[in-house]
Parts: structure tokens; sequence; C-alpha cells
């Protein structure tokens, strides 16, 4: 065993830099007032000695934790399978390790989670929330609004109650949906089915609208419900083609639901995209370009939407600025989509 070496203090700065531990303090800490030649001088010690601040400390005297906690409505078993949701992650947290702030990953699993999400986010932990996936009955926007930390969502709201001052990063999902039926429509095609996401989803509802904006009196029979899982798209693709086995194209609600829809196209004979076209949703690489055939896909930037969320909660301003009214609250963001065309359809 050997011994751990004392971490040095603010005290052992102060006497290497030659100032007071005052100073040293609001120069660690990010103060003014302190003149340029004293703050490259406490600035040299700390390198000296590798002084690395006491983040409990520093939280006292700043009230920010330069930590952020993503909480992702879905479990576990969910997240890490789908490449979506690592897409998201890692744009958020470019973003926050671009400005020194740590990602705290909270997962519900199912109901008795969310009270211990509330509870750790009005717990004072971290200075705000990102949170996507959510489902149109899920309780956590009232509880995160009452832990009273500032809050950014993925995905348009969907839920009822107050939603002033809402923030939120989302993709034109009723554009893009348009844009594949319109696609299909354009190569000939008269049968277009649709697999849906979860329709307890914001995201999945609006793809489902924008299918019947250019559908617009397409049979029933056309529509099944998937739940954005292969495992989803497998099964009402199933359903669909014992319901109208003379359906000659299929948009499926993303690029998961569609990977499944083109195993069980082929299962049944049915040659992509000479019997049936297929379009997807997302353009994620890792499934569209290795489906067979690679995927013809709506497009929508799943890293820069993480990237936006965070960019928005980070400046958004805290709580002591907010009572006193200090910075304006940002605005949400709708990003656009773009049709990217394979060999599906």
């Amino acid at each position: 065993m050997t011994d751990t070496a004392p971490r040095p203090t603010l005290e052992a700065v102060a006497a290497r830099a030659g100032v007071s531990r005052a100073t040293v303090s609001r120069v660690v800490n990010g103060g003014d007032g302190v003149r340029e030649p004293l703050v490259a001088r406490v600035r040299k010690a700390v390198e000296e000695l590798g002084y690395v601040p006491n983040q409990a400390a520093r939280s006292l005297v700043t009230r920010r934790h330069d930590a952020v906690a993503v909480v992702v409505a879905e479990p576990e078993t969910r997240v890490f399978a789908d490449p979506f949701f690592a897409l998201q992650l890692r744009g958020i947290s470019k973003e926050l390790t671009a400005h020194d702030n740590q990602l705290v990953l909270l997962l519900t699993e199912g109901r008795d989670d969310h009270a211990r999400v509330a509870r750790y986010l009005a717990g004072g932990h971290v200075d705000g929330a990102l949170v996507f996936s959510l489902h149109l009955d899920d309780p956590l926007p009232g509880l995160i609004q009452r832990a009273g930390i500032p809050t950014v969502f993925g995905g348009r709201p969907g839920w009822s109650g107050d939603r002033r001052g809402v923030v939120y990063v989302d993709s034109d999902n009723r554009g893009g949906a348009r844009d594949a039926v319109r696609h299909l429509a354009g190569l000939g095609r008269t049968r277009i089915a649709h697999i849906t996401g979860a329709l307890d989803q914001t995201s999945a509802v609006d793809r489902l609208d924008g299918y019947r904006d250019v559908m617009v009196d397409a049979d029933p029979r056309l529509i099944a419900e998937g739940d954005f899982t292969p495992a989803g798209g497998e099964g009402a693709m199933r359903e669909l083609l014992e319901r109208c086995p003379d359906l000659d194209a299929v948009f499926a609600a993303n690029d998961l639901t569609a990977a499944g829809a083109l195993r069980v196209l082929r299962e049944f004979g049915r040659r992509v995209p000479d019997d049936v076209a297929v379009v997807g949703f997302d353009d994620m690489l890792p499934v569209a370009e290795q489906t067979d055939p690679p995927l013809t896909t709506v497009r929508q930037d799943i890293e820069e939407m993480g990237r936006l969320m965070a960019r928005l909660l980070l400046r958004a301003p805290d709580r002591r600025a907010a009572e006193q009214g200090v910075g304006a609250a940002p605005s949400s963001v709708v990003l656009p989509t773009t049709l990217v065309r394979r060999a599906s359809a």
C-alpha cells in the first residue's frame, strides 16, 4: 500500500501565487474583480500544484453543479438497442462536454421510477434536465415542472395542461411524412400502406397525419399500428399483407420498423422495390444502409437535435436570474427533414 498525497488546497495555491485565499477563490470560481496579472499568477499556481476545485464547495459559491440530467422515458433494453438514442445522446454529450458539463443519464423502466427521478431532479444535484421519448400519459412533465429546474424536451409536447414556457426540439415529422408518401405516389404506387409508430407519442401521430395529408381517401385497412421497433414492423407488415395483399408501397414510421417490414416482404416473396416500394424515417446509417435493399428514408438530424437540446438548456437563465427577470428563455426549434433515395423506393 502507498500513502495518498494530500490534495492541494486553496491556501497552498494562495501561498504559491502570493495572493489571498479570497482572490484564489474568485479566480477559480469565475468571479470578477481580479486584475489580470493576479489571475495569471493564480492560474500558474493552480497548474503547478495540480489543484482541482472541490465541486461541492464550488457549488455552494456558484449555485451551479455543471451537471445536466438526461431523462429518457424508456426502459434500458430499448435505449441501448435503438441507435436513435445513441445518436441523440452523442449529440447531447458533445455539446455538454464542450461546455465542461457532466451528463447524468436517468432511465424510467416503469411508473415506480418516476418518483425517483423527480426526487433526484428536485434535490439540487443538476442544473437542468433534457427529457425525450415521452408518452402522452407520462407524468414526468408535471413532476419535472414541480422540481423547478430548467428543462428542454425532445419532441413536440403532446400532454395536456399548461405548456407556457415549454421549450422543445423536434423535426418536421408531418412534412417529412408527406415527402415520403409523395415520393411513393410519384413512382406510380397507388396502394400505399403506412406502419405507424407508437401512437402515444407525438412523432408517430405527426407522421400518420402527414401520410393522411397525401392519402386523403386511403383505405383504412392500409394503416397498421407499430411501435418503432423491428418486431413491431414485422407484425404490422404481416397484418397488412393479410388485409391488403395488393398493396404496392409501404411508408414505415422509422427505419427499424422498415427493416422489420422488409424481412416479412422477403419471406412472402415480394420483391422490393419491384412489387412493393418501402420508405422509412430517420436515416440512421447503421440501419438504412445495411437493409436489403438499402433503404430510401426521410432524414432527420438526430445528433443535431441532441446538440440543440443541450445548447438551449445551457442558454436558459438560471433560477436566480429568472427571479430577477434577467435573461430571456430560449425558443423551441423544429428542424427540417430531407428525403434520401436509395434502392428500396
